[in-house]
């Protein structure tokens, strides 16, 4: 048997489908801003929205488990 795990490792464990699709596209979206401010390029401020917009996703599928659990 596993421990249970705490913290953010809870919550990953806790999304499915949508939801972790929504954290991966999230971060790889905060890496294209990177890379796309260092090289100067205004199309950064594209990938940021799309952040924002993944981040809120993948927040509503924790809550939304953490929400069916209890």
């Amino acid at each position: 048997a596993t421990p249970p795990a705490s913290g953010p490792l809870r919550a990953l464990r806790g999304l499915r489908g949508l939801g972790l699709y929504a954290t991966v596209v999230c971060a790889l979206a905060v890496v294209a801003a990177v890379v796309s401010f260092a090289n100067g390029s205004w199309l950064g401020i594209l990938w940021v929205l799309l952040a924002g917009l993944t981040s809120n996703m993948a927040w509503y599928y924790v809550r939304k488990s953490r929400m069916e659990r209890s």
